[in-house]
């Protein structure tokens, strides 16, 4: 063969063989997208089932959002687990793995010191446990709820795509599993590690008392709430308590500018005389945010099991797992939550039996230890055991600063801690009945505000608060083997805080302090409040109007004022005035006249303030956690709300004593955090003139999956990355991964006027219409109507054999 016909030939098998790669790679490809398309949910036709007594209808509009109407709510429960299963199964497996400690039978070893954590409160078998002692009514609501979510699953033409990436397959649906999802919030409003209470502890035992009360005093000049004045922060410890100057400089640690965590969820209502005919709540509930969102918008329609010839029609943010409306409005009554931190965890000493190990001291006398064995399977892994010692108070997790065993007493872990009392909500008719349903209910305690189409308004605690006695500092670890000391059982309604229609029309919450000193502080405890900076903004928005419209509410939610911050930035510039000039200064100086008293997306200035703030209250609290390393080397300050009122007075104040190690003076410190925050913008590309607060805010709204995917695929299923305006101590609350996930105001009976933004999107699925449907609205802060839209899809489900 001649060199052009070899060339002729390897020409063609050449061509063939991309051909065939060609081929390979398309068939690949059309065979994943089928296999993606495969596991879209059902929005039309008709699917029959002998589990329905009669028809339900299930609508969506252009966003996705769902109005099941059916004859009873058997049925309309039935359905709606079976549409949450075909939209949000992964989701909904997730929460219950992360309460059970199951994560890594889908994820592998990488997840399993998450699972240790979880496995550790042993949630599946007090799921179990907690299903046993629930009414006939509540079980077989559960039950129904189940068998739609295992018939939605089975339905889907291939399992959902997260399963094809991690070569894994879904386990259906039990109703252990949607006692795991109350649970997983448990683990999001609560520190189930209860850190805060150890640092406590630590500080406790290294600080003069002086020092100690300083440092963890609960309110102070702040503060705003519903009942009685601001609290009086405590004086500083003199010099001859501490003296910070003599402590080791190689205890201090400096700052992390990558920790800075924006907690945050607010809950406002006004009365009737205020709008002129119904009450009216506004709620935005702050979590993790992720895509899809955490929350499932739903309406549902059925006949009123109390009035004959009546309609329940319930509208608002369900949550995948589970067959509530968690919050929303019935035509009656609206209600929203947000996060009550009080005080739902203790420590307990466990004074161990001299003569045996495995026995500890109760007040009834010695009492052996339970123990248990978990296993903890990890995809592609031997299985290892987990042993974990129990007390009657609780899992053993910790020591005491004197090497004490702790055992954890957490609500979450009690009888009674999960139970469907919430879905009374739906048909209730007044506030008054709303706020007798919640304190009943089995759920992380939550400030519930509601108001009723009378125009009544009302707040109180929803969930299960422990009842304390024996005079302990709950913040600290005690010893329960002293009789009287402990928690006995709950709080009874009757015990519970309540303000009914106040005298100014006006009720808000903002997870900081809401009741004044006193017995009801006593009973609710400190659980770590927030500052309550944004608590004040909301109240001030909300004395600034005589009348309220769905509009006036939402402009208080997306009020992004740097209120707070404005004290700060005076003090810096004060500070440049005053300072010797250096070229870092001077273009600080130059970037602060674009201050507009906003967390705006294009102000430098607004990022240098709180970037300079943050510095200064990290460094100077700082000085405190060194003093504490002396005893304790390994100390890291707990998360600190209150310590704002601490700071500024000492920079007020200016006390020799309590200066850190290596600062020459108050004005010294605040020079050397200025510049340290000018150096870490300045290195950045474009100097201190580009660092704007969009750049640092931007939204990172992401898919569960998308970290471990390429990075193109990974843009398309997270959310766009958005700046965004709006920060920590002020009504709109948005960090990069943290913010809103629902903002809605409506009033019961006008849900025609109200509104409800959902971030990240209804749907699951990558490929669906829905899949980040209303996002945008959010991020604008535009109105999405309360209400559905008209249907563009129907899926009707009869009865009968399938």
């Amino acid at each position: 063969m001649n060199v052009r016909n070899r060339k002729r030939t390897l020409l063609r098998s050449l061509s063939l063989l991309a051909l065939i790669v060609v081929l390979v790679v398309a068939a690949v490809l059309t065979g994943g997208w089928l296999a993606l398309r495969g596991s879209l949910p059902q929005l039309d036709g008709t699917i029959r089932s002998t589990a329905l007594s009669a028809a339900v209808s299930v609508k969506r509009d252009a966003r996705g959002t769902v109005t099941l109407s059916g004859m009873n709510r058997d049925d309309v429960t039935w359905a709606l687990g079976f549409v949450h299963a075909q939209e949000r199964f992964f989701e909904m497996d997730l929460m219950r793995r992360s309460a059970a400690g199951e994560l890594a039978e889908l994820f592998g070893k990488a997840a399993l010191p998450i699972d240790r954590r979880a496995r550790a409160h042993r949630m599946r078998a007090r799921a179990g446990a907690s299903l046993a002692l629930a009414s006939a009514a509540e079980r077989h609501a559960v039950e129904r709820y189940r068998d739609g979510v295992n018939a939605g699953l089975a339905a889907l033409g291939v399992r959902p795509f997260p399963y094809l990436l991690t070569r894994t397959t879904p386990r259906p649906w039990s109703s252990e599993d949607t006692v795991l999802v109350v649970d997983a919030m448990y683990f999001a409003l609560n520190d189930a590690g209860n850190q805060r209470e150890l640092a406590f502890s630590l500080m406790k035992s290294a600080l003069p008392d002086s020092a100690w009360r300083f440092l963890s005093a609960t309110g102070g000049s702040w503060d705003a709430p519903l009942s009685g004045p601001p609290m009086r922060w405590p004086d500083p410890p003199p010099a001859g308590d501490l003296d910070l100057r003599a402590i080791d400089a190689s205890l201090l640690r400096g700052t992390d500018a990558s920790i800075d965590n924006v907690p945050g969820s607010n809950s406002f209502a006004v009365g009737g005389g205020l709008t002129g005919g119904a009450g009216m709540i506004a709620n935005d509930m702050h979590l993790e945010l992720r895509v899809p969102d955490i929350w499932f918008r739903a309406r549902l329609i059925f006949p009123s099991p109390r009035r004959t010839g009546e309609t329940i029609d319930v509208s608002g943010a369900s949550l995948p797992g589970t067959p509530a409306i968690i919050a929303g409005s019935n035509r009656a009554i609206a209600w929203g939550f947000t996060n009550s931190y009080a005080d739902l965890t203790d420590w307990v000493r466990v004074i161990v039996d001299p003569a045996d190990p495995g026995r500890y001291r109760t007040v009834d006398g010695s009492e052996p230890l339970s123990t248990y064995a978990e296993t903890i399977q990890a995809k592609g892994e031997a299985a290892e055991t987990l042993e974990i010692r129990e007390t009657r108070w609780g899992p053993i997790l910790a020591e005491d600063a004197d090497g004490t065993p702790l055992a954890l007493a957490w609500t979450a872990h009690r009888e009674g801690a999960v139970n469907l009392e919430l879905m009374r909500l739906e048909s209730a008719e007044t506030a008054d009945e709303g706020v007798a349903i919640v304190q009943e209910a089995g759920m992380p305690a939550q400030n519930f505000m509601v108001a009723d189409r009378f125009g009544n308004i009302a707040w109180t605690i929803a969930g299960r608060v422990p009842k304390r006695s024996g005079g302990f500092d709950p913040r600290l670890p005690s010893d329960w083997s002293i009789a009287g000391t402990g928690w006995q059982g709950w709080l009874a309604p009757a015990e519970m805080p309540l303000i009914s229609n106040p005298p100014e029309k006006r009720l808000w919450t903002a997870n900081a302090r809401v009741v004044d000193e006193g017995p009801f502080l006593d009973m609710l405890g400190d659980g770590g409040y927030d500052l309550g900076a944004r608590q004040a903004q909301i109240r001030d928005d909300l004395r600034a109007r005589d009348h309220f419209t769905s509009a006036d509410m939402l402009a208080i939610q997306l009020d992004d004022r740097a209120l707070f911050l404005e004290r700060w930035h005076q003090r810096l510039v004060n500070l440049l005035e005053h300072s010797a000039s250096t070229p870092l200064r001077s273009d600080v100086r130059e970037a602060l006249d674009d201050w507009d008293g906003r967390a705006s997306t294009a102000s430098v200035a607004y990022r240098i303030v709180r970037a300079w703030r943050n510095e200064v209250k990290d460094t100077v609290l700082d000085g405190f956690a060194a003093a504490v390393r002396v005893h304790y080397p390994a100390f890291e300050l707990p998360k600190l709300g209150q310590a704002e009122h601490a700071v500024w007075m000492l920079l007020e104040r200016r006390p020799a004593n309590l200066l850190p190690a290596g600062y020459a003076s108050w004005e010294a410190l605040q020079e050397a955090c200025l510049d340290r925050v000018a150096q870490r913008l300045q290195s950045q590309p474009g100097g201190i003139a580009k660092r704007s607060w969009g750049e640092r805010n931007t939204a990172r709204i992401a898919h569960p999956l998308s970290r471990a995917l390429p990075g193109f695929l990974a843009t398309y299923l997270d959310m766009p990355a958005d700046p965004l305006p709006g920060d920590s101590n002020m009504p709109r609350v948005q960090g990069p991964r943290f913010g809103a996930s629902e903002r809605f105001a409506v009033a019961p009976g006008d849900e025609a006027h109200g509104y409800f933004e959902l971030p990240g999107g209804q749907s699951g699925h990558p490929l669906s219409p829905f899949y980040g449907a209303g996002h945008e609205d959010w991020v604008q802060g535009k109105p999405t109507p309360f209400l559905p839209g008209p249907a563009i899809h129907e899926l009707r489900f009869e009865p009968g054999p399938g």
